[in-house]
Parts: structure tokens; C-alpha cells; sequence
């Protein structure tokens, strides 16, 4: 049988070919005091040693209750570099072959898979019948179905499946959340949401619709599916799509380059959306209520997030994203910790039916309605 790594340079050429994130300034970006300091670690297995699991295993360096344990890939050589700088033992280490040995492992608690998106279900499913808590890279799969299954599989296991919204733990996101709750922007009439940049190398599993279950929607769009809803406070009720594709050499059948979408609530607000893998610059989140307003610029990037609203600027520490959201989701896993916006399965799957519903509309032109 072909082993895994063998299988995505088979169809994507170089399915791991990223570019080594810079390193994560620590002195700066601190967590927030008093958070989660306390309380048991949650010792975590990385699944897929690429370019965001170097940015979250660097941000991990910097966690108060999370701690990178284990590795599975299946490229010995980014073991044994890993092994040497974050010193993970030999038996804490595993290819795609045999990590359900996991099971016997009582130093792992938890797998992050960060993996192309169509490797999600079976990885998840197999971490959960070894009975560690998964926790998924968004998104969480590539489609509704394949997202119940994980779901399913993880609570007959009886482990969480969490998912990796870092923004739901940031902390200019959760003072406009707040604000909103407490009524300071009036009734919310319009969300904005700009999710792009220019793509680069074209062989790179982003672009295959075999790895990435879709294309600048599944990969950049989705903060703005998510964001809308934890900007705006409610979930949609209905969506309308089109899809502009310049470039069907870069962007074949099945990976979309530029959608505009457009989705309304139950309260009646609407929300004005782009996702796009040929503009670069959008990052921004822009929320409008009848007695105020909220902007975020950049809203998901790693840079830090910058934020504004009628009443001036938000003046907030900024975080290392990953690491507040490990530590935030030891606390989940041990504590029973309830965040102010979820990041579990459920979370994960209600953006799924939206970006199925966006694809939907952009392929038959007419509006499709929402049940999450």
C-alpha cells in the first residue's frame, strides 16, 4: 500500500511545499495574564509537520497549559529536526501508518491535524477510535457529510473534536463581541467581510481539488463565512453567489478563484462578502449597527489585528493567536470551559453548510436557504 506522503506528491506534486513561516516574536505578544494560567496540560501531538504546524508549534513555546508531546509525519528527516528542537523522545514519535498506536501513549492527550482538508475526516477518525481529543485545522472537512461523520465518531469515542478558530479567542474580536452584546452599536444592519490574496506556487495542495475540497472559499473565505457570524451574532437564513474565474489554467474545475456572496440573518441584517485567491490586501471585517460601528483591519491575519469603532480605537494586547487558543482549549478539554464564540465540531459545521450553500448558489445563480 502507498503511504500517505506518497499519495499527495502522487496528485499534488508537492502537497507539503510551504514556506517556512518566520518565527513568532514572543516578548511582544504574550498571552493574557490570568486567562488560563493555571490548571492541568494538555500535551499535544502535531499530525502533519508543514508550514502552519512550524507557526503553531513555535506559538506553543509560549503556552502556559499546552505542550507539544508527539509527531506524526511521514518524512523522517522533519521528525528528526523537530525531535532536536522541541525535544519530543523517539517513542512519542509516528509515521501515517502507525499513529493509532497512539492509543497506548499516555504523553499524548490530543492530535492537532494540520493536513490538507480532505485528510481531515479519516485522520480525526482515527485519532478519536484511539481515544485522544482531536483538534482540526479549519476547515474542518470538505463537506457537511464528511463533517457529521467526525462529529459522530468523536462523541461515540467520548473525546472532543475542537477546530482551529484562533479568532474566536482574540482579544479586539471579543470587545466587539462584547459591545455588541451590550447593545453599544444599536440593532446590527450590515457585516462586510473581505477574505483574499494572491496564491502563488501552483503546485501546492491549496490548488488541488482533491486535497482542498474547493478553493479560495474553503481556504480564505471561510473567516469571512465564520466572522459574519460571530460578528453579526446570529447564523444565516439565506445566501446568493457568483464566482468570477480569470485565470482557469491556475484555477481549474473545482477550485474557485474569486466569489462574492451575499447572506441575510433573521434580525434582517445583511452581510456583503469577497473571497479571492487573485487580490491581494483584503483582510478586513466591518461591522455597521444603527448607533455605531466596528472595523477590523487586518481582521484574521497573523499580524496583529487592529481595530476601531465609533468610540475610537481599540487600544488591546495582541496575542500569539495559536497560543492563546491552546491554552484557551486545554481549559475546554479539562476544565469544561465555555468560550465566548465555540470552536468545536458544531461550530465547524454550520460554516461547512454555508459554504456548501455559497457553492450551491454560485453554480445554479439563484439564492439557496439556509438551515444550520
Amino acid at each position: 500500500m502507498n503511504t500517505r506522503r506518497e499519495f499527495l506528491q502522487k496528485i499534488s506534486g508537492s502537497a507539503f511545499g510551504l514556506t517556512v513561516l518566520p518565527t513568532i516574536a514572543s516578548a511582544s505578544c504574550a498571552n493574557l495574564p490570568g486567562e488560563v494560567n493555571e490548571g492541568r496540560v494538555l500535551n499535544v501531538a502535531i499530525l502533519g509537520l508543514g508550514g502552519y504546524a512550524t507557526r503553531v508549534a513555535a506559538a506553543m513555546v509560549n503556552c502556559k497549559r499546552a505542550k507539544l508531546t508527539g509527531l506524526i509525519s511521514g518524512t523522517p528527516e522533519k521528525i528528526k529536526a523537530w525531535q532536536a528542537k522541541y525535544n519530543i523522545p523517539d517513542k512519542n514519535c509516528y509515521n501515517y501508518e502507525n499513529y493509532d498506536a497512539i492509543k497506548n501513549n499516555p504523553d499524548i492527550d490530543a492530535v492537532y491535524v494540520i493536513t490538507p482538508n480532505a485528510l481531515h475526516k479519516e485522520e480525526v477518525i482515527r485519532v478519536a477510535a484511539a481515544g485522544k481529543h482531536a483538534i482540526s485545522e479549519k476547515p474542518m472537512t470538505i463537506s457537511v457529510k464528511d463533517g457529521e461523520e467526525m462529529i459522530e465518531a468523536c462523541k461515540k469515542a467520548n473525546v472532543k473534536l475542537l477546530v482551529g478558530y484562533r479568532m474566536h479567542f482574540e482579544p479586539h474580536t471579543l470587545e466587539i463581541i462584547r459591545m455588541r452584546n451590550a447593545g453599544e452599536f444599536g440593532k446590527i444592519t450590515f457585516f462586510q467581510g473581505l477574505s483574499g490574496f494572491v496564491i502563488g506556487d501552483t503546485k501546492q495542495w491549496r490548488l488541488n481539488p482533491k486535497l482542498s475540497g474547493g478553493g479560495s472559499m474553503m481556504d480564505i473565505g471561510i473567516y469571512s463565512v465564520n466572522g459574519s457570524r460571530y460578528m453579526v451574532g446570529e447564523d444565516p437564513i439565506w445566501v446568493n453567489a457568483v464566482e468570477t474565474k480569470n485565470d482557469p489554467v491556475k484555477f481549474v474545475q473545482g477550485i474557485d478563484e474569486t466569489i462574492q456572496f451575499q447572506m441575510g440573518f433573521p434580525s434582517g441584517a445583511v452581510a456583503s462578502c469577497l473571497s479571492t485567491y487573485s487580490m491581494n490586501w483584503l483582510d478586513r471585517f466591518f461591522l455597521d449597527g444603527l448607533n455605531g460601528f466596528a472595523e477590523l483591519h487586518p481582521a484574521t491575519g497573523y499580524d496583529p489585528t487592529t481595530g476601531l469603532t465609533h468610540k475610537g480605537p481599540l487600544n488591546l494586547p495582541n496575542t500569539i493567536h495559536q497560543a492563546v487558543q491552546m491554552d484557551e482549549m486545554a481549559a475546554i478539554i479539562f476544565d469544561g470551559k465555555k468560550p465566548i464564540v465555540p470552536v468545536d465540531g458544531e461550530e465547524a459545521l454550520k460554516d461547512l453548510k454555508v459554504i456548501e450553500g455559497i457553492y450551491k448558489s454560485a453554480q445554479s445563480g439563484k439564492t439557496v436557504n439556509l438551515q444550520l
